[in-house]
């Protein structure tokens, strides 16, 4: 019996040996582990960098060697888990030793948690994946936190100062944390400059900001709730370094490995000036040296050495920068350091100092980004903007960014060039907080904590509201709900003292998505509409108002998730300011933002503005236009941000969600309505592919080959409120095919119709700009947008992006010209060319409204240009004009008409006697044919015709 049981108990040992054998082999870094703090160390996810394994549960337990002391842990930025909300794999980490301890953090998806301290001697760490969908998973470092000696950690509030890492100038001790905070008054800048620096050198360090040893980290605000503006290691001096927010921090981190000299630096607080109105054209560094080369990066450069980023600055005088192959994937960019408006850029080609060659590039597309990693192209309306560039190696050609953008990298992408891409260039903006009544409220800085942010709902843990700051938040804030009620979700601030709130900055938001989970399932969601309520008491609110009305004013928010933009108001006294999204993107609601203002003291009148006037940029030439729609190619100053808008009138057709015509609506007495074309342009898109580059493209259209003459269909705009101003209208037309039809624009007031705007027949295969002045009268009214369809009609007529558009001058309000009844095209029309409608009417526009603003910058005198009707100007039909003009016309005009007919009856029966004497004695002399020339006129419809007379046939006519 034994012997018989002998091999199988044998067996049954052999492969447990073995089996444990493998464990070992497998096992060499345990999933798991108890850890001493004593020496900084790692914890990895198994495998890393390379996929996890599935079904892992590991834990660790890591102490501090005394019970005084706290855990620090740094994640590396390269961190990869699955996304479902954290149900599957997953990072969990607690304030403790066990399973039981405090929640500090569950994490997982693409984007690594900050850094995590622990209040006292020991973390729990614990992951675990699940049987699908692994990735690269997690690194950590584990140490014990230690903010070092008593000068480790202080706070600056002096004008100027000097900050000095522990021991300076003998190299700095082992293990530190150090925090230095500057705080600034109200309307100051915080300048730093960099006097020495020698910290530990990181071999592995792929990015500027990407030290993982000894390094010195600056914030623009407090130490990780703010922008990171950098983290700097090695022996590179930065450059200086600049923060509005009204805060800086410097972190200092050594680990216990090598030790440097330190660092010493010079910070200096500067009170900036009050301005009635901020000039926004300042170079922002380039050519002058301000941003310094390890600001500059590009995609490649030439392998000579004489062709590097560095050597992109405008005017350098030694060739500038070339890539290592001419294709239009290269790039160059610079850091700003912090968030800047950015109103222009100037180009400049090269001459090789070797060969004196010249090389240049014609034509570039600009990108921008908030952080560096999310980068957005400039637009013109739904296109990327291509930017018309040089002609040749040395001349500087100015481009202006109208609408200007908020960002804090610029990206150039060569896209034309002759001979090679060569590149020398300059950034021109300002600051945000150039502006009157601008100052950073604390958002952005960390000034305020996450408890004085609340919102309605948030999704969960990850998606807390305090995540909302703009910028400094990778993540946001979204609600609960991704497509909720219109103006049913909202986030609220809580400022720490009542303020003079003048404008938002807003951002949208990028965080893992709620639907459908997976690796790449980035939820990138914004806000394109909101409204503003503010409050000194948090129970009694009241809406943010149209400028100079009674209306709510319906914000206009962002185009992409990650650019910033700036809207502006008349400031308003609060403690407290809610944000209501009332339009989203298809992903949802998700956004972040910053106000802006400034002490209740210190209140203006108005909306501050930011304009560009008059550039510092010796002998530049401005960019020639390449399309006339361009927003730039407008003569007139650029206004940054005063958005008359009007609730639900501004339209990019189609693309919300349960809204595609906004606010607007078909006309019900019409038989026929406008459609909503979407998808993907093709090339049978008449043409439009190569102007619409947009992944998704909607605009409301006619077929008109399906319909018969005469049919109509009509759209009928949001009520227009009574205001003391006039409005450019917008909007984007196509008219393509023989006898298409007409397109007309009208304005409704009460039941009566006034035609402002007509075009008929084939304008060709591109989408053109249509422009119109909308009359700021004293009572409501609509707009309509009219299709007829002509006889026999081919092809479509097309619509889309209505808009109010503050960037366009009133007197650049006219386009195109032969749109406007009874205005020849090659003429420029006068008040006596009254536009015509539909039924006779009279309006009354409001009495305060300055008509004076249709003469400026046109070159008229007199009764300049108006395509408005002035007061008491009778307004007649084009049809019956011939017919019924008499009947309009008032009755001192009528008596002026008649008194002048019998004149020149008179003076026709004098000059009749006059030819008949001078026939009779001696002939017409051919002076006196000239002296009667001049005098014979024709009247016709009013004006008067100057007719020349044939001399041989003087005396017979007579």
């Amino acid at each position: 019996m034994y012997g018989s049981a002998g091999p199988a108990a044998l067996l049954w040992i052999t492969c447990c040996c073995f089996l444990k054998l493998g464990a070992e082999q497998n096992g060499n870094d345990p999933c798991g582990k108890q850890l001493n703090a004593r020496e900084a160390g790692y914890i990895t996810s198994p495998g890393y960098p390379h996929d996890y394994t599935p079904h892992q549960r590991c834990e660790w337990v890591v102490r501090a060697p005394e019970n005084h002391q706290k855990i620090l842990l740094n994640f590396n930025p390269h961190f990869e888990l699955e996304k479902h909300d954290c149900r599957y794999d997953y990072i969990e980490i607690r304030d403790g030793d066990g399973e039981s301890a405090d929640l500090l953090g569950k994490h997982c998806g693409n984007i690594a948690p900050t850094s995590i301290i622990s209040s006292g001697s020991a973390l729990y760490i614990k992951f675990v994946s699940d049987y699908a969908q692994q990735g690269a998973g997690f690194s950590l470092r584990y140490e014990i936190f230690r903010t070092g000696s008593d000068d480790c950690s202080k706070n600056f509030t002096a004008l100027s100062g000097v900050i000095e890492s522990p021991s300076f100038p003998d190299k700095y001790p082992h293990n530190l944390y150090c925090t230095y905070i500057i705080l600034a008054p109200p309307r100051s800048e915080v300048t730093l400059t960099m006097l020495i620096f020698d910290l530990e050198f990181d071999p592995l360090q792929i990015g500027p900001t990407e030290c993982k040893y000894d390094h010195l980290a600056i914030w623009d605000g407090f130490p990780e709730v703010s922008p990171l503006i950098g983290r700097y290691c090695g022996s590179k001096i930065p450059a200086v370094i600049r923060s509005d927010t009204g805060i800086m921090s410097l972190t200092f981190h050594t680990d216990m490995a090598v030790a440097k000299d330190g660092f010493s630096a010079e910070y200096n607080i500067t009170t900036k000036e009050t301005q009635d109105s901020s000039q926004c054209n300042s170079p922002l560094g380039m050519e002058s040296g301000q941003i310094s080369n390890m600001q500059i990066k590009a995609s490649s450069s030439y392998m000579s050495g004489n062709w590097e980023a560095s050597q992109g600055r405008l005017n350098h005088n030694i060739n500038g920068w070339t890539p290592a192959e001419d294709t239009t994937k290269e790039w160059i960019q610079v850091d700003l350091g912090i968030l800047k408006i950015l109103t222009g850029i100037a180009t400049q080609g090269a001459i090789s100092v070797d060969t004196s060659k010249t090389y240049y590039v014609s034509s570039y597309k600009l990108d921008v980004s908030s952080n560096g990693e999310d980068w957005m192209t400039y637009r013109q309306g739904k296109n990327h903007k291509l930017f018309a560039a040089n002609t040749d190696g040395n001349e500087v050609v100015l481009n202006t960014l109208t609408p200007p953008v908020v960002a804090r990298f610029v990206r150039i992408r060569p896209q034309v060039w002759t001979n090679g891409i060569s590149l020398r260039f300059e950034v021109y903006g300002c600051q945000m907080t150039n502006a009157p009544c601008s100052d950073m409220l604390g958002m952005m800085s960390g000034f305020i904590p996450d408890s004085m942010i609340t919102s309605s709902s948030t999704r969960d843990y990850h998606w807390s509201s305090g995540s909302a700051r703009l910028v400094a938040s990778r993540s946001g804030w979204y609600p609960r709900q991704p497509h909720p009620v219109s103006g049913t979700e909202w986030i609220q601030l809580a400022l720490l003292t009542p303020k003079t709130v003048s404008a938002i900055i807003i951002q949208g938001a990028r965080g893992a998505s709620s639907v459908g989970g997976g690796m790449g399932g980035d939820n990138k969601a914004f806000v394109r509409k909101f409204k503003l309520t503010y409050s000194m008491n948090g129970v009694n609110w009241t809406f943010v108002k149209e400028s100079g009305g009674q209306r709510h004013k319906m914000f206009e928010g962002n185009i992409n998730y990650d650019t910033p933009e700036i809207r502006r108001f008349d400031p308003v006294p609060a403690r407290f300011v809610r944000v209501y999204p009332e339009r989203w993107s298809p992903a949802g609601i998700g956004m972040r933002f910053e106000l802006q203002g400034c002490d209740l003291l210190a209140t203006t009148t108005s909306a501050a503005t930011v304009v560009s006037t008059q550039w510092a940029v010796e002998n530049a030439t401005e960019a020639p236009c390449v399309d006339e729609a361009d927003p730039a190619c407008m003569v007139g100053s650029h206004v940054l941000e005063i958005n008359p808008s009007i609730d639900g009138f501004n339209c990019s057709f189609g693309d919300l969600q349960g809204s595609e015509l906004c606010g607007w609506s078909p006309d019900s007495s019409a038989l026929t309505k406008w459609t909503v074309h979407s998808g993907s342009p093709t090339t049978e898109d008449l043409g439009l592919n190569s102007h619409h580059h947009a992944d998704k493209w909607n605009y409301l259209h006619l077929e008109t080959y399906k319909m018969l003459e005469g049919q109509r269909a009509r759209l009928l705009s949001p009520m227009v409120p009574p205001l003391n101003r006039h409005r450019c209208m917008v909007f984007g037309y196509q008219m393509h095919g023989d006898n298409v039809g007409t397109l007309r624009v009208l304005l409704r007031k009460k039941t009566d119709d006034v035609m402002l705007w007509s075009l008929r027949g084939d304008q060709g295969d591109k989408w053109k700009e249509g422009r119109i002045i909308l009359p700021g009268y004293n009572s409501d009214y609509q707009v309509i947008i009219e299709g007829i369809v002509g006889k026999n009609a081919s092809r479509e007529m097309a619509i889309d992006d209505i808009a109010i558009a503050s960037h366009v001058s009133l007197d650049q309000c006219i386009q195109p010209i032969s749109a406007f009844p009874g205005i020849p095209t090659s003429e420029t029309p006068t008040a006596k060319e009254m536009i015509s409608v539909d039924e006779g009417t009279r309006f009354e526009p409001n009495e305060e409204a300055d008509f004076n603003i249709y003469r400026k910058g046109m070159g008229l005198e007199g009764d300049a240009s108006t395509m408005l009707p002035s007061n008491g100007m009778s307004v007649t039909p084009t049809l019956g004009r011939d017919k019924n003009w008499l009947y309009s016309l008032d009755p001192i005009l009528v008596t002026i008409i008649v008194m002048s007919s019998v004149g020149v009856l008179l003076g026709a029966v004098c000059a009749g006697l006059l030819l008949y004497c001078t026939c009779s004695y001696a002939g017409l002399s051919s002076r006196s044919s000239t002296t009667l020339e001049n005098y014979n006129f024709e009247l016709y419809d009013g004006i008067k015709h100057k007719v020349k007379m044939n001399q041989q046939k003087c005396c017979s006519e007579a």
